[in-house]
C-alpha cells in the first residue's frame, strides 16, 4: 500500500530535518548532497501538489520565497551588548582580576571558551520551537527584521527538535560563510565580471540584507549559536547547560568549546585551540572567554556597553596571497602521511613563507587545491603559516589536481588509513623516513635532549646504517671510525656527541616514554604515566582497561601504549635499551621514599621565570618526587611564582600556600629535609 501524500511529506520533512542536524551539528552525515538534493526536490514537488499540507517550518522553506519590500526595525527583548578585547595573556589576567573583586573572597569561577567566530551577530526568536523572527544586531538595543533570509541559513532549524520547546526561547549566534563557499562565490562573481568580494564577513553581512531570501541562499549562510537572550520558563543554570541545550535542539553549536577551572588553564586551552584553527572551514579572530555559571554573570552585571563576565582574547590575523607551485607529502615519526604545499615566497608578519602543511588528504578535498592555484596563506597569532581557501577567481585553468600517493614516498609501502580517521600511514617500521623522524623526536629537547644529534647528522647516520633503531645511539661509542668518516665529524664533535649521549642515558623516565614515540602519547601523558607507574616494566604488566583508569588517558591512548609495548618489535628494542644501561624507572613506593623533598606533594608554577624553562622546572619538581600542577587549590603545597605571577599567586595567598621564588626554590630543594 503507497503512501497518502500527507504521511509522505511528513515522512520526508522528518528525514531531512534529521540529515540537517547529522550535517551541521553532529557532523557526521549519512548521505550524500545529491541524495539530499533528491529528498528536498521531492519534499517541494509534493508540496506545490499539495499546498493545503504546506507549512512554514517545513524544510522545503530553507530555498527562499518571496522578496520582502523592505526591512522593519525591531527591538532586541535583551540588549546585545558588545564584548571587550584583549589581545594578550596579562589583559586577560586582569579580566580575571577585576571579576574577583567583585565576588566573594575565594569564591570558584569556571570560564567557558570558545572559539570567536569572525562573522555577523544574529538572534534568532523560536516560540513553540517554531522559529518566528531573525533580528541584526543593529545597535545592540535595535535591529533589522532578516527573518526571510534567516530562514534560509544553513543548519538552522526553522524548528526546534525537541518535545516540549520553551514558549518562547531567543538563540544569538554568528552567522558566516564557510571559506570553501566563499572561494566558490568569488569565482562565480569573476566569471560575471563583478568585484569579488573582500572576505568572507562582509559578504554574509551584505547577504543579510538582500530583499530577496532567493539571492541569500545562494551565499549558502551558516550559523553558530554562542549564547541565550530572552527566555520564557525555567532558564539555564550555566553556559554549558544552554549549549548542550541548543545542541539537542538541532542547532549548531561553536566547535571545541569548553569549560575550564581556571583563568589560566583557559588561556592555555585557547593556545591549544589556536593550534587547531587550519582544520576549521570558517574565518576566526580570536576566542571567547566568558564566566559559566549565569547566576554570577547576574551578580557581575554589564557596563555601559559591555558584560562583565566576558572578554574576547583575540589575535592579529596576517594574510598573504601565494602561489602552489608544488605539493610535497612528509612522512612524520609515526608514519602519518603529511601533504605539504610548497609556495611562491610570500612575506607575512615580518617572515617569509615558502611552506604550509595540508595536513591530510580529507583537508586537501574540503580546500579544493590545486597545484598552480593561488590561495590565502594565513599566520594566526603568528603560528605556522596555513592554507585558508583557494583563490577561486583567479584560476586560468592550467591547475593540476593532486594525487594523494597511496604508497609511502619513501619506501614505496602500499599507505593505509585509520579506522574510522583521516590521516593516512605508512605501516613499515623500517621505513627509513619513521626511523629518521623517529630518531629526530627520540633526541629532541622535548624527549632525551641528547646535545649534538641534529638533523643533519641523524640522516647522515641513518642513510649509513649506523644508526637503525633507538638502541643503536647508543652503541656509536663503539664506531668512532666510521663517525670521523660522516662530513663535519672530527675529533671533538665525537666527544660532545658521545658525551651528550652518555648524559641522556640517566634521563628520568618520562623523558624516555616521550621519546618512545608511542602514538597519542605527549610529554604530559609520559609524565602521568611515570608518575603513577613508577617503571616501564610496571606500565608493560598492565591491561588496556587498568591503563584507561589512570587520570588523563582515556581508552584511546591506553589502547595505543598497551599496543606499542606488546609489538615484537618495541619489546627487543627496550631490552636492548635496558641492558644499554638507559634509566627504566624506580617502583612508586622506592621513588618516593627516596625523592625527599617533595615527596608527594604538589607544586604549581606560575609567572615567567629567568633560572628556568617551564619544562625544566617541572623536572626538577618531578626528580624531587613532586608533582607539577596547572592550577592552584587546596591541594597544592607549594607554588612557585616568576615575575607577572596574576591571579595564580593571588590564589596561593588567599588559601595561606607557601610561595617561593625560583632561588628560594631551589635553595629548599637543596636544604636538608625540613618544613617551610
Amino acid at each position: 500500500m503507497s503512501e497518502s501524500p500527507k504521511a509522505e511529506i511528513e515522512r520526508l520533512r522528518s528525514e531531512i530535518e534529521r540529515h540537517n542536524a547529522l550535517y551541521y551539528v553532529d557532523g557526521a552525515a549519512e548521505i550524500t548532497d545529491l541524495e539530499y538534493d533528491r529528498l528536498l526536490k521531492r519534499l517541494i514537488e509534493l508540496e506545490q501538489a499539495n499546498p493545503e499540507f504546506a507549512t512554514p517550518d517545513s524544510p522545503s522553506q530553507k530555498v527562499g520565497g518571496s522578496p520582502v519590500e523592505g526591512f522593519v526595525t525591531v527591538p532586541h527583548r535583551v540588549p546585545m551588548l558588545s564584548i571587550d578585547n584583549e589581545y594578550d595573556e596579562a589583559g586577560v589576567l586582569e579580566f580575571d582580576k577585576r571579576l574577583r573583586k567583585l565576588l566573594e573572597p575565594g569564591e570558584a569561577v569556571e570560564y567557558f571558551c570558545e572559539y570567536k567566530i569572525d562573522g555577523v551577530a544574529l538572534s534568532l526568536i523560536y516560540e513553540n520551537g517554531s522559529l518566528v523572527r531573525g533580528i541584526t544586531r543593529g545597535d545592540g538595543r535595535q535591529g533589522d527584521d532578516v527573518t526571510h533570509n534567516a530562514r534560509t541559513i544553513l543548519g538552522i532549524p526553522l524548528r526546534l527538535r525537541a518535545k516540549n520547546p520553551p514558549e518562547l526561547l531567543e538563540i544569538r549566534g554568528e552567522t558566516y560563510i564557510s571559506n570553501a563557499d566563499f572561494a566558490h562565490l568569488r569565482a562565480k562573481q569573476a566569471e560575471a565580471g563583478e568585484t569579488p568580494f573582500a572576505n568572507p564577513r562582509n559578504a554574509a553581512a551584505g547577504a543579510l540584507k538582500l530583499l530577496d531570501p532567493q539571492m541569500c541562499a545562494a551565499r549558502k549562510l551558516r550559523f553558530y549559536a554562542h549564547s541565550a537572550g530572552a527566555i520564557s520558563g525555567p532558564p539555564f543554570d550555566s553556559q554549558l547547560a544552554f549549549v548542550r541545550a541548543a545542541a539537542s535542539f538541532g542547532v549548531p553549536i561553536t566547535p571545541r568549546s569548553k569549560v575550564v577551572s581556571e583563568i589560566a588553564t583557559a588561556v592555555e586551552y585557547c593556545h591549544e585551540l589556536l593550534e587547531e584553527i587550519p582544520g576549521l572551514d570558517c574565518e576566526v579572530d580570536g576566542f571567547v572567554i566568558k564566566v559559566n555559571n549565569l547566576a554570577q554573570r547576574e551578580r557581575l552585571g554589564t557596563t555601559a556597553k559591555s558584560p562583565r563576565w566576558v572578554v574576547a582574547y583575540k589575535f592579529e590575523k596576517y594574510e598573504g596571497v601565494s602561489r602552489i607551485e608544488a605539493i610535497g607529502v612528509q612522512v612524520g615519526k609515526t608514519g602519518t602521511l603529511t601533504p605539504v604545499a610548497h609556495l611562491r615566497p610570500v612575506e607575512i608578519a615580518g617572515t617569509t613563507v615558502s611552506r604550509a602543511s595540508l595536513h591530510n588528504r580529507d583537508e586537501i578535498e574540503r580546500l579544493g587545491v590545486r597545484i598552480g592555484d593561488w590561495v590565502v596563506v594565513e599566520k594566526a597569532g603568528k603560528i605556522i603559516p596555513h592554507v585558508v581557501r583557494v583563490e577561486e577567481h583567479l584560476r586560468d585553468g592550467t591547475e593540476q589536481p593532486f594525487e594523494f600517493p597511496m604508497v609511502c614516498p619513501e619506501c614505496e609501502t602500499p599507505a593505509v588509513q585509520d579506522e574510522g580517521g583521516v590521516y593516512i600511514r605508512c605501516p613499515n617500521p623500517q621505513c627509513p623516513a619513521q626511523l629518521r623522524e623517529g630518531v629526530r623526536y627520540f633526541a629532541s629537547r622535548a624527549a632525551m635532549d641528547i646535545e649534538g644529534l641534529g638533523i643533519k647528522l641523524i640522516e647522515q647516520l641513518t642513510e649509513a646504517k649506523l644508526v637503525t633503531s633507538f638502541a643503536d645511539i647508543y652503541r656509536l661509542k663503539d664506531r668512532r671510525v666510521d663517525l670521523l668518516k660522516l662530513e663535519r665529524m672530527g675529533e671533538k664533535s665525537i666527544d660532545n656527541l658521545l658525551s651528550g649521549i652518555e648524559a641522556s642515558k640517566s634521563r628520568p623516565l618520562w623523558r624516555l616514554l616521550t621519546g618512545l614515540n608511542i602514538r597519542h602519547v605527549g610529554t604530559r601523558t609520559a609524565q602521568i604515566l611515570a608518575d603513577h607507574f613508577g617503571t616501564i616494566d610496571a606500565m608493560v604488566e598492565q591491561t588496556p582497561e587498568q591503563l584507561s583508569a589512570v587520570e588523563e588517558v582515556g581508552p584511546v591512548i591506553a589502547l595505543a601504549i598497551h599496543s606499542h609495548f606488546h609489538h615484537p618489535r618495541v619489546a627487543q628494542v627496550l631490552s636492548e635499551l635496558r641492558d644499554l644501561g638507559l634509566n627504566f624507572g624506580q617502583p612508586v613506593e622506592r621513588r618516593v621514599k627516596a625523592a625527599g623533598r617533595l615527596a608527594g606533594k604538589t607544586v604549581v608554577v606560575t609567572g615567567s621565570l629567568v633560572r628556568f624553562t617551564r619544562d625544566q622546572i617541572n623536572e626538577l619538581i618531578h626528580n624531587a618526587g613532586g608533582k607539577p600542577a596547572g592550577s592552584v587549590s587546596k591541594k597544592t603545597d607549594y607554588v612557585v611564582a616568576g615575575e607577572k605571577a596574576g591571579s595564580k599567586l593571588d590564589k596561593a595567598n588567599e588559601l595561606k600556600i607557601p610561595v617561593l621564588t625560583e632561588d628560594e626554590f631551589v635553595a629548599f630543594l637543596n636544604s636538608p629535609a625540613s618544613p617551610l
